[in-house]
């Protein structure tokens, strides 16, 4: 069961209103500390809501993340698990949620400290994963994933209060140009778009396979991209990029022979427990959405 709501709402959304902008109200960065962040990556975080890592993790670990996920994503087994979801072919695997519980090795991986040090220095308390998952953007068949802030449905869908979590993927594969690499808006952080319409009950069936509901209008993608521009977060396998929870992200389709495939980790403050989803529907299922915030301790290596 979910908490109730204690708190005004100040990010409403989907109220099938127009979409509209809404200044942020709460902090980027919560610790003035620099420990495993350096002052200048700080900044750099506060002003443009990600952080690149080149190879923060070597050529044979990630091999054994691969070739577990390979084992995973080809088990016919677990297809029929309601974690894993399928691309609209449903031939292959589109997303695999819970990867924390489900591996044991994507389960270290998510408190190995060269993770875990940086998160908990931007939000400035222990987290525990909102959500986890593994998204494969197979050769020829990997679909798009629309514009989006990922806050704005964790806020309307799941009851997250505030923005106080951030996301972190690992790359799998080489991310090219070309094969469907992460994009995000620098600064788009900064505020909120409130999207029109209304959420349907259990959306989270048809969006984790395509989102229509919770993205933005086009007009204001166009404001927010002249005011800024688009990064794509290209690089080889074993890099890490780490964003706000409310950054404007998304990535193109992927017709390439090379696969792009990520580790996804979304760390929540256990200051910013979830409450009763704020567009008045049932929670959405722990495997998307956890709710027993077990505080996360650091290992040294997830091998």
């Amino acid at each position: 069961m979910s908490q109730s709501k204690s708190q005004f709402d100040f990010y409403p959304t989907r109220m099938n209103s127009e979409s509209k902008i809404i200044p942020r109200t709460d902090p980027v960065v919560y610790s003035d500390s620099y420990d495993d962040l350096s002052k200048e990556q700080v900044e750099f975080f506060e002003n443009n809501g990600y952080l690149i890592f080149d190879d923060l993790f070597s050529s044979d670990e990630i091999n054994k993340l691969f070739e577990e996920l390979k084992s995973l994503s080809h088990d016919e087994t677990k297809k029929k698990l309601p974690q894993f979801i399928l691309e609209e072919t449903h031939r292959d695997v589109r997303s695999i949620f819970e990867i924390h519980k489900i591996s044991k090795i994507y389960g270290n991986l998510c408190r190995d400290k060269r993770i875990l040090k940086k998160v908990q220095q931007l939000l400035g308390s222990k987290v525990y994963i909102h959500q986890s998952r593994v998204n494969l953007k197979p050769g020829f068949d990997g679909k798009e994933f629309y514009w989006h802030s990922d806050f704005e449905t964790w806020h309307s869908e799941d009851g997250m209060p505030n923005m106080h979590a951030v996301s972190c993927s690992i790359s799998l594969t080489k991310n090219y140009e070309f094969n469907g690499p992460l994009m995000v808006i620098p600064g788009s952080h900064k505020e909120f778009v409130s999207c029109n319409g209304k959420t349907p009950d259990e959306h989270y069936k048809q969006s984790l396979k395509r989102q229509e509901i919770g993205t933005p209008d086009k007009e204001i993608l166009e404001q927010m991209v002249e005011k800024s521009k688009i990064v794509s977060a290209k690089g080889n396998a074993g890099s890490v990029i780490i964003f706000d929870c409310n950054i404007m992200h998304g990535s193109n389709g992927n017709i390439t022979p090379y696969p792009r495939s990520n580790a996804f980790f979304v760390y929540n403050s256990i200051h910013n427990k979830l409450v009763e989803p704020f567009c008045g529907l049932n929670s959405r299922p722990d495997y998307i959405a956890d709710r027993k915030f077990l505080p996360l301790e650091p290992v040294e290596n997830f091998l």
